[in-house]
């Protein structure tokens, strides 16, 4: 099935902190390995793997310095390739991150490239000269702080980088650095993975003549804790020319039988418009930005998001929808205050329902909060940079916890690379698999019946109702209709009943009598058409 992407559920794995196999206190390929039966157990149909190439992980993977080896943190090769067909063989489809903006400073490329202004990898990435002053070449500046430009002794020019200084950006506008990257794609598709998550796909191309960024369009009732932000990033990212390389980039794709893709846009004021552009018109199969990872959670915010993706004429384009992932506070904790088991079903069922792929993030199915970490336990860059106003992303990061009983929760044997703490800990799979109202049974229960519901998987989505923070929207396929209803509030709320012809099929916290539906704190129900 070609299109198998726009029906699935993707479920993705940090593998840092899945399950450690030899007692590092790092988790690898084995642990996935291991744990796949958990996976393929709780429904889905596809795995997205963060990075685990060679890397100096600077930032956990993101730096790559090799791009077709297995870094010896997670194992090797045959470790992967056994991974693979063990997945298949538990139909579950394995995506790979794959980041092609840039590299580590490691990487042979980039060592020739400052080597010298005449090499065969000189051009590689982005040079350029100082300003008369000494200044950078603009006022770019850094994702993760400061300027985006670092100085360079040995070829006595600055160098690019949106990330850290040691994660150099590749100059895409050189044909052969296109084709190395590529090159490497093709790889992994041979070793037969399903598909690739392509890390920050806007920021591939920069502006060639380096022109200044204006500041950004955003109103901000106070400064950004990361100046970043203040910027509208018109030239660094967000080129035209990327939509010529995502059509190089799916034609390769397209040569391989039922392979996917899922881009991450990053920062943008007009981050749902590139998702579309870039999904459109044989170019990625889909995107995903922030709009839904964010602080914002309400009816009105949830259908706007929505309805500006799907509206007008849009080419085939498909979004992928996630609350949770590794670059974000986990939504439990960034949405409810309480941290409760009913916010959690109430979200599974919201993400499932939507239009779009869902993507899970692992732990989310357990209902897992955010990890309250010291300074002295951070590992993220931008965390111990800008702390204590903003603690990065370690918190979102630390051990799955498997087994409450075990130390660090059965996550590891050794001392974990992030802590396991007692919170979490109260969250664990061994608790949950005993408990027929659990947050994980519930999610395997909904991930179940949206599989067999035509409506939620491939219907078309109408909102009927946002106001006062209940979202009621319905999905509709063929002669078929189910209407969803969602309270977002940590109330009690009462709403007409204008189902009186439908029957509930999932529901918590809520109830029907007689005119009025009653929804709970979190309530929601979903409902089909009765029967004849």
């Amino acid at each position: 099935m070609d299109n198998w992407w726009k029906e699935a559920v993707i479920y993705q794995i940090y593998p840092r902190s899945f399950l450690d196999t030899t007692g590092n206190g790092v988790g690898d390929l084995n642990g996935i390995t291991e744990k796949l039966k958990y996976i393929s157990d709780l429904g889905v149909d596809a795995i997205w793997l963060s990075p685990f190439f060679t890397s100096p992980m600077r930032d956990m993977g993101y730096d790559v310095s090799d791009y077709t080896s297995v870094d010896p943190l997670f194992g090797e090769m045959h470790d992967f390739e056994r991974l693979i067909s063990i997945a298949h063989e538990n139909k579950l489809k394995v995506i790979i991150d794959q980041v092609l903006s840039h590299s580590s400073d490691q990487l042979e490329a980039f060592r020739k490239s400052k080597k010298s202004k005449n090499t065969d990898k000189s051009d590689w990435y982005v040079w350029a000269n100082a300003q008369s002053d000494g200044s950078p070449p603009n006022n770019w500046l850094s994702v993760f702080g400061g300027s985006a430009w670092e100085w360079n002794s040995e070829r006595e020019q600055y160098y690019f980088h949106n990330f850290l200084p040691s994660q150099p950006d590749f100059n895409f506008h050189n044909e052969e650095v296109q084709n190395y990257l590529l090159d490497i794609v093709k790889f992994w598709l041979d070793k037969g993975v399903d598909g690739f998550r392509l890390d920050t796909v806007n920021y591939y191309f920069h502006d060639k003549k380096l022109r200044d960024n204006p500041k950004s369009p955003k109103i901000f009732t106070e400064p950004p804790v990361n100046p970043y932000y203040l910027q509208n990033q018109l030239h660094a990212i967000n080129q035209d020319e990327n939509l010529e390389f995502l059509s190089k980039f799916r034609s390769l794709l397209d040569r391989y039988p039922e392979k996917t893709s899922v881009g991450e846009v990053g920062d943008s004021h007009n981050a749902i418009q590139i998702m579309k552009k870039y999904t459109s018109e044989s170019k990625l199969h889909m995107a995903y930005s922030f709009e839904l990872l964010g602080n914002e959670f309400s009816s009105t915010h949830i259908k706007n998001t929505l309805e500006k993706f799907f509206e007008g004429k849009i080419n085939n384009s498909w979004p992928c929808w996630s609350f949770s992932n590794h670059d974000v506070k986990r939504h439990l904790s960034r949405w409810d205050k309480t941290e409760s088991d009913e916010f959690a079903k109430l979200s599974c069922a919201l993400l499932l329902s939507l239009k779009g792929t869902p993507c899970l993030y692992q732990g989310e199915e357990l209902g897992q909060v955010e990890t309250d970490l010291e300074f002295k336990e951070l590992t993220d860059p931008p965390g111990i940079r800008f702390w204590p106003k903003s603690k990065g992303r370690d918190g979102c990061r630390t051990p799955m916890t498997w087994n409450h009983k075990l130390n660090h929760a059965g996550f590891t044997k050794g001392k974990p690379w992030l802590p396991v703490k007692e919170k979490q800990k109260n969250n664990s799979v061994s608790l949950q698999q005993k408990s027929l109202e659990s947050v994980l049974n519930f999610y395997k229960e909904f991930i179940a019946y949206r599989k067999i519901n035509k409506n939620l998987s491939k219907g078309d989505q109408i909102f009927i109702h946002e106001k006062d923070n209940i979202l009621i929207f319905t999905r509709n396929f063929k002669n078929s209709r189910t209407s969803c209803v969602f309270n977002l509030n940590n109330k009690r709320c009462i709403y007409k009943n204008i189902f009186e012809d439908m029957d509930i099929k999932i529901s918590n916290n809520a109830e029907i009598e007689k005119n009025q539906i009653i929804l709970n704190n979190y309530g929601f129900m979903i409902l089909e058409d009765k029967k004849d």
